[in-house]
């Protein structure tokens, strides 16, 4: 009876495959690339002065319209002091000073303060 064996052979080594980049080849590419770096470089300067020179309407300065008593008057009892006082602080920003005058107050006393949304259409101020 023979026995026969199989012969296993294992590669050790891997060589890489060869690549079939010229390196003259590469050179054509390099204006290319510089173009199309430039370009962007371009466009995201033209991008950021468009941006700055662009200024939302500059709200009242809310300390000169009481805000900042208003709100710590309005924010006394809430549990989220730093983000009440940030949001009633825009808020009364935006409606030249009205601000409900206690901390469970009717939002019904300043109609732009109680119609202010937030994009989910919840109410933005406190």
């Amino acid at each position: 009876m023979t026995h026969r064996h199989k012969q296993l052979t294992i590669n050790t080594h891997i060589l890489p495959k060869q690549s079939n980049h010229n390196p003259t080849n590469m050179k054509n590419h390099l204006p290319f690339a510089a173009l199309v770096i430039a370009t962007l470089l371009i466009i995201s300067s033209n991008a950021n002065a468009a941006f700055q020179s662009v200024a939302p309407a500059a709200a009242p300065a809310t300390d000169t319209l009481g805000c900042d008593s208003k709100c710590a008057n309005r924010c006394s009892r809430s549990g989220w002091k730093d983000r009440c006082l940030k949001y009633c602080g825009i808020c009364c920003g935006k409606c030249n000073g009205c601000v409900p005058s206690g901390p469970y107050a009717d939002k019904a006393q300043c109609p732009c303060y109680r119609d202010l949304k937030n994009p989910k259409g919840k109410d933005k101020c406190p």
